[in-house]
């Protein structure tokens, strides 16, 4: 499940709402132990996705760098090329 968590600082542009809601989801959902909670457990789930989000974008607001901010695409191009280094099949 956190395998679909990436890195969120740093990039240009910044990282959206979106991104930060879908990173607090895999969080709790780790957390959890589940990918869709009970419907006595939904709004406890729910909170702490919110709760999640919430701590993730003023983590991210508050951080500070001097590195230059990095490229999305450079990025997603480097991961590829790592996963494919890693799961090559001989």
């Amino acid at each position: 499940m956190c395998r679909n968590i990436r890195q969120l600082h740093n990039f240009e542009p910044p990282a959206t709402s979106r991104e930060v809601h879908e990173a607090a989801l895999q969080y709790v959902r780790k957390i959890a132990g589940t990918t869709k909670p009970s419907k006595a457990n939904e709004e406890a789930f729910n909170e702490a996705v919110h709760a999640v989000a919430h701590a993730t974008q003023h983590l991210l607001d508050h951080l500070t760098t001097t590195a230059p901010p990095k490229n999305r695409e450079e990025e997603t191009l480097k991961a590829r090329a790592r996963a494919a280094k890693r799961y090559a099949t001989v």
